[in-house]
């Protein structure tokens, strides 16, 4: 009985993504190419390996003993690559990273940037995709770094298939439009206040509504915006308050908004996450490690860089914003 192991590949990801339609998409093939490598896989093996009698393709007993073996071969395969590295030295392929706005311009732009001097054969690919989609992306493997936020008061995500590294604690910050005669000083001076509120599932609309519970108001969300750009601009307009992090701060031109010294906002963390590795070493891929520690080096650059924004940041008389200068 012979077995071509890139069959075993197509049985393995049909068997993990729970159909040909994903198994395609991730395989770049048709799903009639698909369909074709298990028919001829079962055709190798002389069993049914797929159960066609309902709608949803499913596996057969036979077809999931085997998809355990291909799962194994991946692994084995997956490690054989990672031995190889080191008698190469050289790193290449794709590294497919999944971000936010935020992080993609100010920490993944240079990170790929860095990237590129260091090992030009490494490809990244950005795709812009975050929250429950972007963890399932990971999942089956579509994307292979998941940068995630979320508030620090939520517990850290924990998963057994997954592996998540701190990368950097961003502070929070209240703003609000510049003409306001008096900034607020205290929790309590925004029980009223309009606010221009994040998604309730993003850390900023975590920390919105943390705050609230515990200085007892219901915020009045009048506008609830996903990205900082549209909810700076309506701050700016005079339409509302917001918490924002600091990273979002940075683009901020001179005077736009007012940083108020409403302290004890709290933080959201930035994390890394991947799948964990079943190999025999327990390493993650090489590739991986080195765009992680790429980004790694951007964050620990940021500390210093964001520390020194806050400070000048703080409102003076004016409690206008300085200028980003060379950030």
């Amino acid at each position: 009985m012979d077995i071509d192991p890139r069959r075993l590949r197509v049985l393995h990801e049909v068997s993990r993504r729970g159909g040909v339609m994903r198994a395609a998409e991730a395989l770049y093939l048709t799903p009639s190419a698909v369909s074709q490598q298990l028919a001829q896989l079962e055709r190798e093996v002389g069993l049914a390996l797929i159960d066609r009698s309902q709608r949803r393709v499913s596996l057969t007993p036979a077809g999931r003993v085997l998809a355990g073996y291909a799962e194994r071969v991946e692994d084995e395969l997956a490690e054989a690559r990672r031995e190889l590295t080191r008698f190469t030295e050289r790193l290449a392929g794709p590294v497919r990273i999944a971000a936010f706005p935020t992080v993609i311009q100010h920490i993944l732009v240079p990170a790929i940037r860095d990237l590129a001097a260091r090992h030009p054969k490494i490809v990244p690919a950005i795709h812009e995709v975050y929250g429950q989609p972007a963890l399932q992306e990971l999942r089956h493997g579509a994307v292979d770094v998941l940068i995630t936020e979320q508030d620090m008061s939520l517990p850290v995500l924990a998963q057994p298939s997954l592996a998540t590294r701190a990368l950097y604690v961003d502070e929070y910050r209240i703003v609000v439009p510049p003409a306001w005669p008096e900034p607020p000083r205290r929790v309590a001076d925004l029980a009223g206040v309009p606010w221009v509120a994040s998604e309730p599932d993003q850390a900023c609309g975590q920390a919105l509504d943390r705050l609230a519970g515990l200085h007892g108001f219901e915020p009045r969300k009048v506008h609830v915006i996903t990205e900082f750009g549209p909810t700076l601009a309506l701050v700016a307009a005079g339409h509302g308050v917001a918490i924002v992090p600091t990273l979002a701060l940075l683009d901020v031109p001179e005077g736009e908004v007012r940083v108020s010294d409403i302290g004890d906002v709290g933080s959201r963390r930035i994390d890394a996450v991947t799948r964990v590795s079943r190999t025999r070493s327990g390493e993650p891929d090489p590739v991986q490690a080195v765009v992680i520690g790429a980004i790694e080096a951007v964050t620990a650059s940021l500390a210093g860089t964001l520390s020194g924004h806050l400070r000048t940041a703080e409102p003076q008389e004016s409690g206008t914003i300085p200028a980003p200068g060379g950030h």
